[in-house]
């Protein structure tokens, strides 16, 4: 389980390191960065563990939130040396959505034994953190984007669970399965690739429903 608990630990740092930067295009004090930094690192394996029945990840090691604070501190010093913080942030929310959606389906697969439900905690630990961060700084949440973004959350989750259960090993699989979101969410953000979106049509008369 080695790797996948550093892929943990990547998801964390990544995630944290977004929303401390959100945290900077509000101008917020140390506290908010830590803040947003811990909330975001953190969100969707404490989502992801409840719902599972398991003891929360952080609580049970705390050295995740000292990941997340000390990656708070850093992007305090050194996000006005970035040129564009969003652009990164959007970047580092892929990276840190391929992770995590690969370690959750692993936990979800490991805790269940349900294809169903590792699909689900895999999208579930992937997208919650950044949902949190965008809906508490305000911004456009990253589900509201027209490119890609769930899907490829989804993509890596069902990578990892079809090469386990073809009897891949955890390293190799969860590297293929990790390659794969982020090549769905990257070409996403950088060719705008999309699924069909509901088209609305006018709705029907009373009196044609009668």
């Amino acid at each position: 389980m080695m790797p996948l608990m550093l892929l943990d630990y990547a998801g964390v740092a990544v995630f944290a390191a977004t929303g401390a930067l959100a945290a900077s295009r509000k101008q917020l004090d140390m506290i908010g960065f830590l803040f947003f930094a811990g909330i975001t690192g953190t969100g969707g394996g404490t989502l992801r563990d409840l719902v599972l029945g398991l003891p929360v990840f952080w609580v049970v090691n705390p050295a995740y939130v000292i990941v997340s604070a000390a990656v708070g501190v850093l992007v305090f010093f050194t996000a006005h040396l970035v040129e564009s913080r969003y652009r990164l942030l959007l970047w580092l929310d892929a990276i840190g959505l391929s992770a995590y959606g690969v370690l959750g389906a692993a936990k979800g697969l490991a805790a269940s034994g349900s294809v169903p439900v590792a699909l689900i905690t895999g999208m579930m630990t992937a997208t919650f953190g950044g949902i949190l961060r965008d809906l508490l700084a305000g911004e456009p949440s990253v589900l509201l984007r027209s490119e890609i973004y769930v899907t490829a959350a989804l993509a890596g989750a069902a990578v990892y669970v079809a090469a386990v259960l073809l009897g891949l090993a955890v390293m190799p699989a969860a590297a293929l399965a990790f390659t794969a979101a982020f090549i769905v969410r990257g070409g996403g953000m950088r060719y705008g690739w999309s699924i069909p979106r509901y088209k609305p049509r006018p709705g029907r008369k009373p009196e044609d429903i009668l």
